[in-house]
């Protein structure tokens, strides 16, 4: 940096002040409950590992069994986007309810597939395209609490989505990724633990307006 000004170092040392207390920020959870409002983009935060506190729900997104009348047979996984939930279906018109985090506009998909391998604490190689878009994200993550894959990990066939854990609960009711499914640590556990590989999952086509 020969011939760098004392004015132009300051305005340098400033700017990484700023950028430092930036990224503290984004590390702060957004507090409150309710619903939450969809988002553009919730920058990944690897790293980062929330609090119990964080990961208690609102009531609405709360994992709970409720009625569900579907032709799907006991055990499927039905994902609906807009209402933010994943259903798992249950004998006698029940379904097991999760709250979840869904693609932001333009990443949304439908369709049927299935479950094609399961994963614990799984690790994370970002794509190009998600690093293009947040270069500041490691090539690659060993999985762990602060992973934003979260503790579990369930890979839908002929995709490149999964259903999968967060780092990030308050995001749980928001159109915040690039495609995926994000549950709470708790909840994808649990949900982990009730489906097998090969499990049908169905993603309800938005109604059309």
């Amino acid at each position: 940096m020969t011939g760098m000004s004392g004015l132009s170092r300051v305005s340098m040392i400033a700017a990484l002040v700023w950028a430092v207390a930036g990224l503290g920020a984004a590390a702060q959870a957004p507090q409150g409950s309710g619903t939450r409002p969809d988002q553009n983009m919730e920058p990944d935060q690897p790293g980062y590992v929330a609090t119990p506190d964080q990961e208690q729900l609102p009531t609405k997104y709360q994992k709970q069994v409720v009625f569900y009348r579907t032709t799907e047979p006991p055990g499927t996984i039905i994902v609906n986007t807009p209402e933010r939930f994943l259903y798992l279906v249950m004998p006698d018109s029940r379904a097991l309810r999760y709250g979840i985090g869904v693609g932001r506009e333009g990443f949304q998909w439908y369709g049927l597939k299935s479950i094609e391998r399961k994963s614990e604490w799984p690790d994370w190689t970002p794509p190009p395209e998600m690093i293009a878009r947040q270069p500041y994200l490691p090539r690659w993550m060993a999985g762990g609490p602060g992973n934003p894959l979260g503790a579990r990990a369930l890979y839908v066939s002929g995709t490149v989505y999964r259903i999968h854990g967060t780092n990030q609960p308050w995001t749980i009711g928001s159109a915040v990724s690039s495609g995926c499914f994000r549950l709470t640590n708790p909840d994808v556990s649990d949900l982990y633990d009730r489906v097998p590989v090969g499990t049908r999952v169905v993603v309800l086509q938005p109604p059309k307006l």
